[in-house]
């Protein structure tokens, strides 16, 4: 008998909520960096345990929004906490409830979803401390239960799909079983590149970049050729992006190429343009363009 478990993951920016997610998949479903903010859409995955298909939803990081960019980054993880087998709510070995768990403890009272608290990066941490932040967050919200795990080395996962698995429903799978995310092909591919863009540029530039795929099409050698336009909100940061004689904008075309090969499996030629959209984050039209639509 096949069963099935919707799982919402959340917690604030950089916690390692795609780390976890790429780490149960096995494969890289969801871009990650050490900057906050990274996932702005909320990402599908699939993982297969014997006759269990869980479906994992990556949420972005709750923050507090200074565009509309960030309002809807939020709501996303708002209307994912609910309606959900499980809400997985991952923090870090800190012995301090911030506001953004706040506001998530504050959703899941809300909704009565049951939830399961993570605790991530316990490599990093001593056993004495990492008592103190189990103690106190069981103290501030009754999950069903508590589990240290290191995404980043694989510690506590099997646990973790232990426990999700009490939360299976019997019936059929979601999706197909070959299926490791929903995302489009060329949707990755466009994700590959902003992750490219966090990795080489700092402060706020790569947040105000979005990348749209114009062409994603395979010759008959089995190529497949990509082109990629880079929106940023000024010509200052468009100059940056494209670096001294293209420099920059080589170095990220290069390692979002190679990152495509290893996901496509194939060779891929890939062409890339920077353009200017001043003040695109808050902008509705815009933010609907680049696919960040809630309705």
């Amino acid at each position: 008998m096949t069963k099935a478990a919707m799982i919402t993951i959340c917690g604030r920016p950089n916690v390692g909520k795609s780390t976890l997610t790429n780490a149960l998949v096995g494969e890289k479903v969801a871009i990650v960096s050490p900057k906050p903010q990274t996932t702005r859409n909320r990402i599908t995955a699939i993982v297969e345990r014997g006759d269990t298909q869980f479906v994992l939803l990556d949420t972005p990081g709750i923050h507090r929004p200074r565009t509309r960019l960030g309002d809807y980054m939020v709501n996303v993880v708002r209307e994912s906490v609910a309606d959900v087998d499980c809400v997985v709510m991952m923090v870090e070995p800190v012995a301090s409830i911030g506001p953004q768990e706040e506001t998530l403890i504050a959703r899941l009272r809300e909704t009565g979803c049951p939830a399961i608290l993570v605790i991530n990066k316990i490599d990093s941490v001593e056993k004495g401390r990492l008592l103190e932040v189990i103690a106190l967050y069981s103290a501030a919200y009754a999950f069903d239960a508590v589990i240290p795990v290191s995404a980043k080395t694989g510690d506590g996962l099997d646990e973790l799909l232990r426990e999700l698995d009490k939360y299976a429903v019997e019936g059929p799978h979601f999706f197909p079983d070959d299926m490791i995310t929903d995302q489009p092909e060329r949707q990755i591919c466009a994700e590959l590149v902003r992750e490219k863009l966090l990795k080489c540029l700092d402060k706020e530039i790569p947040h105000g970049t979005a990348v749209e795929i114009t062409r994603f099409s395979e010759r008959e050698d089995g190529v497949v050729e990509i082109d990629a336009t880079i929106f940023c909100e000024k010509d200052s940061h468009k100059g940056i992006i494209i670096g001294k004689k293209g420099a920059m904008l080589k170095k990220i075309g290069e390692l979002a190429r190679s990152d495509m090969e290893s996901f496509l499996g194939t060779k891929v030629f890939l062409q890339t343009w920077v353009k200017v959209k001043e003040n695109w984050r808050d902008s509705m039209a815009q933010l609907r363009n680049f696919g960040y639509n809630n309705e």
